[in-house]
């Protein structure tokens, strides 16, 4: 086995130096293998840490305090006892193993504990995933330490060149397991790495596999590509490689479907555009769903407006909503991604021009969509903008958006703000509903808005006892100067928020 790179160091965190040190104390040969390795020759820091050993699942178990063993595969979960880095909650420790058939094209039909590390790295999918890493206790500085590296398929060489190539024959891989089409593309978006020639001509004839695969298991992957910082290069690959039928279909018939004036490219292009940018914003899983869903009924509602005597798509924003429900569904989502997604889909035909845009449309839209969404909405918007193919979002007319959307949504001055009501007025006062409450409650809120420690039930209900003995027209003229003062006090509120945003 080829055998190098034994002097560099590696960043490993402690809790999994101290499972590889037990299982070593205890007489087994214990190794990093995988994504982690992959990932620390690459300078990366791993998202998750494998171990494989010649330990069998009894012997981990013995040897660690808290474990879980719910497979027929021989993984053992080791629990962290770093409960503080997420990443760690659970290492999983895997047995050597050779593996049978997959006749589900899913998991191998059985597996057979090995002594040899060989057959282990063997079995994996790709070389730059084979690379066994065996970390020298003795050498560690801090969480530094020296690793001896097997890496027979020449892995390092394909870290290297940036290539995803299959260990052995590529047919063989992708019938054994064929999520591992998609983990290839995935692995492509997250690395920018290329595909072997051999083994994407194997992606195209294996693409049918992926109908046998779990949704959830696709999801995860789908997902991966998503959030990595290449969707647009990602989404592209999927199809030409024949991958994207079978994980969302309706995206094939967006190709070359030709829009209005408004855009610069075919439905296909720019819903890869506006993910793209929404990956470039570094923007939560949502809203890149929504980017990627946003038009997605427009190949349905397309029709030849005669006389704007262009492509009108009335309605592909109700209709998408409840394809990007379905879509979501069938990938087996959460409802709470696709709530979410499905609103922001729904409402993001939203207003465009500050100068005609009012600030109870802003409200109503506030209402739609709910004060969790609209900062959301606000972003997806700007995806779809860039995703024209336009210049970029003017400076002045995304800080007027902004402006008018947290304008919308400050809590109005109010005599609601006050620890006393109407009702309780009544019943101290011993009087019934007239205007001298309103008076009361407006003289009461000016009091407040200056010195806002005043505003306590007993300060209120005393004050409120000596206000009602006032002469009505005295009292009026308290309850008037509440309310210029409420006037004010929201003025100075949206003119705080203009200044903020720099607008008029």
């Amino acid at each position: 086995m080829k055998e190098n790179f034994e002097t560099k160091l590696f960043a490993v965190p402690n809790d999994v130096s101290r499972i590889t040190r037990t299982l070593k104390k205890a007489g087994f040969e214990a190794y990093l293998v995988g994504g982690c390795v992959r990932d620390l020759l690459l300078k990366r820091r791993p998202r998750d840490w494998d171990i494989t050993t010649n330990a069998k699942p009894e012997d981990i178990i013995r040897l660690f305090k808290e474990t879980f063993y719910e497979n027929d595969y021989g993984t053992v979960g080791v629990v962290s006892e770093n409960v503080s880095d997420e990443t760690l909650k659970v290492v999983e420790v895997t047995p050597y193993r050779l593996e049978s058939e997959y006749s589900d094209k899913r998991r191998p039909d059985s597996v057979i504990f090995s002594d040899k590390l060989e057959d282990d790295l063997q079995r994996r999918d790709f070389t730059i995933n084979s690379i066994a890493l065996d970390i020298k206790d003795s050498e560690e500085t801090g969480n530094l330490y020296k690793g001896h590296i097997i890496d027979p398929y020449k892995g390092q060489d394909d870290l290297k060149s940036g290539t995803i190539k299959t260990v052995g024959d590529p047919h063989s891989r992708f019938s054994e397991d064929g999520l591992r089409l998609l983990r290839a593309v995935r692995i492509s978006s997250e690395l920018g790495f290329t595909i072997n020639t051999e083994t994407e001509k194997a992606i195209k004839i294996h693409a049918p596999l992926l109908q046998k695969i779990a949704k959830e298991r696709v999801k995860d992957e789908f997902i991966r590509i998503i959030m990595s910082d290449n969707p647009m290069d990602g989404l592209i690959l999927c199809r030409n490689l024949g991958l994207l039928q079978y994980i969302i279909p309706e995206l094939e018939k967006s190709v070359s479907i030709e829009q209005n004036s408004a855009h610069a490219y075919d439905v296909w292009e720019h819903l890869l555009r506006t993910v793209q940018h929404s990956a470039d914003k570094k923007w939560p899983l949502e809203i890149r769903l929504a980017a990627l869903l946003h038009d997605i009924s427009k190949p349905e509602t397309r029709r030849w407006g005669k006389e704007q005597n262009q492509w009108t798509f009335y309605g592909h924003d109700v209709i998408g909503s409840r394809t990007a429900v379905r879509i979501l569904s069938d990938l087996k989502f959460s409802k709470k991604v696709i709530d979410k997604v499905s609103v922001l889909v729904r409402w993001h035909m939203f207003f465009s021009d500050t100068e005609q845009i009012t600030l109870s449309a802003v409200r109503r839209m506030i209402a739609n969509v709910g004060k969790d969404n609209i900062w959301d909405l606000m972003n997806l918007r700007i995806c779809d903008r860039i995703g024209t193919g336009r210049p970029k979002e003017s400076p002045y007319r995304l800080r007027k958006y902004r402006a008018m959307i947290e304008e919308a949504m400050i809590d109005p001055v109010s005599v609601g703000m006050i620890k006393i009501d109407g009702n309780r007025l009544i019943k101290i006062l011993e009087i019934t509903p007239s205007p001298k409450i309103g008076y009361i409650l407006h003289a009461l809120l000016d009091e407040v808005l200056e010195n806002p420690k005043l505003n306590t039930e007993e300060y209120l209900e005393k004050r409120a006892m000596e206000l009602a003995q006032l002469p009505e027209l005295e009292l009026k003229k308290l309850g008037e100067k509440g309310k210029q003062t409420k006037e004010i006090e929201e003025e100075k509120k949206v003119e705080e928020i203009r200044k903020k945003y720099w607008v008029r």
